[in-house]
């Protein structure tokens, strides 16, 4: 016996609906279907019913109104119970337990730079109300829009049985998630245009499309769940980075957020470069003329810390630096491919996760960053990269920095922006290319960051750079640095006392640049 009596199929993806179609005649399933649907059907030798002839009403205005009509929903949402069977009949409508639709490409359009008017008309408003419906009466009809669910359907429908109610539930679920989703990503879109073709940044409503990419092993402590949700529309970017390793264990939300902080960084520079990420925060970073070598010292720079870390590298691995990192315990390594022998090695490392992101710098289109807070979400732009601010900023000390003290200072400027606030990189420039020597951030007061940044290297701070993400607040800062030799410092400025604070670089003969611009990261 038929699990079903009447199907309405009408989808624009196309893909896998004959095999399920010819599934349902076999079985004596009615079809009612619309426009191309129903032609693509009937090419197959598949019989259809139309729509519009089922329902005695033409399709209207191009196709815009053809299923909107009380045979068709009435037919979709009858219950069992009571008298809708007896009201539906009046009006010479049949029960429909099966629809089968998938929605205009509306998101699709925008990503190939549609106009405006070209994304409205499709702007779907019978498929979605024809899925809502049924998914509203799950109880006594199946509802499917998604292709991969179909051989699911068409094995329920081989045993001769009507899919659980459970399934119907679950396909409900999915179904309302579709519709969901479709809303927010035209509610976005036109919030977010104004007449004149500028953007609304934050919205009145800021509607959110998320897609579990993978479950997680646990949190941040192993007590607490945790899932990674992605944004559909992102391509090449890190969330949806590929686990190329055949490690034991699956990634963490820890390892996530390390290599995320990672790879973020190492994306700020167009030479080789390696950073080293602990705890979200780097703990070694430099550049080099080839990848190895930037590794090599960004490691050296605080091996100690190393330890148990994750390995952000902006080049693709090669065998010599899978040899490097194998000689540290390192948890994760985050880069943009991967070459055979590399694979070959770091593999061998039973539980180093391995992930692939793609293109350097890529980030997914994204260009607002929330974070969650008590009862909401802060929302603000994404701080991008910091290319070209240094050399742009005002010298303001009577020494100008040394070529060498430049390269030192863009580099340093660049990581301290990923140093948690308040930041404190201390680094030494090797001609073109730099490394950090110390990091100090976390802390309370800027002293404190100074102090642990040059606290047991002192043999190597003489000569080098200081960046800080904020102002000096006291000359105190400037004088722990010349106590340990700096020679040149890149800040912000805009304190009360910037005049004081250069003045005391003066007498240290200390180069300082002020940016003008900061760098927080709370």
């Amino acid at each position: 016996m038929s699990p079903f009596s009447c199907a309405l199929i009408s989808v624009y993806d196309k893909t896998n609906i004959l095999p399920l179609a010819q599934e349902l005649k076999r079985w004596g399933v009615e079809i009612l279907s619309t426009g191309g649907t129903a032609a693509m059907l009937r090419e197959a030798g598949i019989s259809v019913v139309e729509v519009s002839e089922y329902t005695g009403f033409p399709e209207l205005m191009g196709g815009r109104v053809k299923t909107l009509h009380p045979k068709v929903h009435a037919g979709i949402l009858m219950r069992e119970e009571g008298d809708d069977r007896v009201q539906l009949e009046a009006i010479g409508g049949k029960p429909i337990d099966l629809v089968v639709v998938n929605l205009y490409p509306f998101e699709s359009a925008l990503a190939q730079k549609a106009s405006l008017p070209e994304a409205i008309e499709l702007i779907d408003v019978g498929g979605v109300a024809l899925v809502r419906a049924a998914a509203k009466n799950y109880a006594r009809v199946t509802v499917v829009v998604d292709p991969s669910d179909y051989q699911a359907l068409i094995e329920v429908i081989q045993k001769g049985q009507k899919p659980s109610i459970e399934w119907r539930k679950q396909l409900a679920a999915k179904a309302f998630g579709l519709t969901a989703a479709y809303d927010a990503t035209i509610a976005d879109h036109l919030s977010r245009k104004e007449g004149d073709g500028g953007e609304v940044l934050f919205p009145s409503q800021l509607i959110l499309r998320l897609e579990q990419w993978t479950a997680l092993r646990y949190g941040e402590n192993p007590h607490q769940r945790a899932a990674l949700y992605t944004y559909p529309h992102a391509k090449e970017c890190f969330a949806k980075a590929a686990q190329v390793g055949a490690g034991g264990k699956e990634l963490s939300y820890n390892n996530l957020l390390d290599g995320d902080a990672g790879w973020a960084l190492v994306s700020e520079f167009e030479l080789p470069a390696a950073a080293i990420i602990k705890h979200a925060t780097p703990c070694g970073v430099a550049t080099a003329s080839v990848v190895s070598e930037a590794y090599q010292r960004a490691r050296d720079a605080d091996p100690v810390s190393a330890f148990g870390g994750v390995v952000a590298l902006n080049r693709v691995v090669d065998g010599l630096t899978a040899k490097l990192i194998l000689e540290t315990f390192i948890e994760c390594v985050v880069a943009p491919g991967y070459e055979a022998e590399a694979i070959d090695l770091l593999r061998r490392r039973k539980n180093l996760r391995l992930l692939e992101v793609g293109a350097r710098g890529v980030s997914g289109g994204v260009v607002l960053q929330l974070r969650s807070i008590d009862g909401g979400v802060l929302v603000q732009e994404v701080d991008r990269n910091a290319e070209g601010e240094v050399r742009k900023g005002r010298v303001v000390t009577k020494r100008f920095p040394t070529e060498e003290e430049w390269v030192g200072l863009e580099f340093a400027w660049k990581v301290a922006k990923h140093v948690k606030s308040n930041a404190i990189v201390v680094a030494q420039a090797r001609g073109p290319y730099a490394e950090t020597v110390g990091i100090g951030g976390g802390q309370t007061s800027r002293i404190g960051s100074v102090e642990i940044a040059v606290k047991g290297r002192e043999d190597k701070v003489r000569g080098s750079v200081l960046a800080s993400d904020g102002f000096f607040p006291f000359p105190d800062g400037v004088e722990a640095a010349a106590a340990m030799g700096i020679a040149a410092i890149v800040q912000p400025g805009g304190s009360v006392r910037d005049e004081e604070v250069v003045a005391r670089a003066d007498e240290f003969g200390i180069a300082m640049v002020l940016t003008g611009r900061r760098h927080f990261r709370h």
